[in-house]
């Protein structure tokens, strides 16, 4: 197993649903590597693209993207060839083949499989939620949100949020620090739609040290410190049971089966 980790970055002209999803499929079939999953949705200009093209070279990341813009598209695939880079075009084939079986002409209009469609707008409003209450930078969000996820430092809070968003659940999340105070919100939430994550420690600390050394920084700090670490898992686990919600640990899950779990529990209560 690499202890190196893979930028993958998700480019679009509509919300990138589509490539996010094909990736995530490729990637839960590698359980002992690791990858570093960024969407740039809403890609409609060349000046936005090459930034984030720019970036995508400095990180040596793989490109996956689905523009149904041919320009948009061809500058992908002929910078990823100029700057030796992996570019996975996941969309101009499927459509050029289609064109030719049928002899219609594509209409090259980007994101027209979620016209018209109410789900699409509940996962965008779902989404624009998960991005105002991350990391609990507005407490008033544990009250409306439909998930609230608690966890230490790297137990996937985040991705979490933006996944369950996609399904259309409204998320809000809250790191967990030891002597912190915990927002008076959190008490007035349903326990059942409060999850909190966890995760084994030494699981943790290879995160945390992974995180430190892919910032170019000395990997032991206080932040992958094993007693650290144990202090803040039974913070959390202590919390959890204050408050009676469901713990996971995601230790050894992807954020799909994490998520599963989390909407079977949901499921079940109605």
């Amino acid at each position: 197993m690499s202890d190196s980790i893979t930028n993958i970055f998700v480019i679009s002209d509509s919300v990138g649903e589509t490539g996010l999803s094909l990736i995530t499929a490729g990637t839960v079939q590698f359980p002992n590597s690791k990858f570093n999953i960024r969407r740039f949705p809403l890609t409609k200009t060349i000046s936005l693209l090459q930034g984030i093209l720019n970036k995508a070279k400095r990180e040596n990341a793989i490109i996956l993207h689905t523009f149904v813009n041919p320009e948009l598209s061809d500058y992908v695939n002929n910078f990823g060839k100029e700057n030796n880079l992996h570019v996975i075009d996941a969309l101009t084939g499927v459509v050029q083949i289609l064109a030719e079986i049928t002899g219609e002409k594509p209409l090259n209009a980007a994101g027209l499989k979620h016209k018209l469609n109410p789900d699409y707008f509940k996962r965008i409003e779902a989404l624009e939620f998960a991005v105002t209450y991350d990391d609990g930078k507005d407490p008033s969000g544990f009250l409306k949100a439909d998930i609230v996820l608690l966890g230490v430092s790297r137990t996937s809070k985040t991705p979490l949020s933006l996944y369950l968003a996609n399904q259309g659940y409204k998320v809000a999340n809250l790191p967990l620090v030891p002597k912190t105070q915990i927002p008076k919100e959190i008490y007035q939430v349903d326990k059942k739609r409060i999850f909190g994550l966890t995760n084994d420690p030494e699981v943790l600390n290879n995160i945390r040290r992974q995180r430190m050394i892919s910032y170019g920084l000395d990997p032991d700090t206080v932040y992958s410190n094993m007693d650290n670490i144990n202090q803040e898992l039974e913070f959390a686990t202590n919390l959890y049971k204050e408050l009676g919600c469901l713990q996971i640990n995601v230790a050894t899950k992807s954020i799909e089966e994490t998520a599963t779990l989390i909407i079977e529990s949901l499921d079940s209560e109605d």
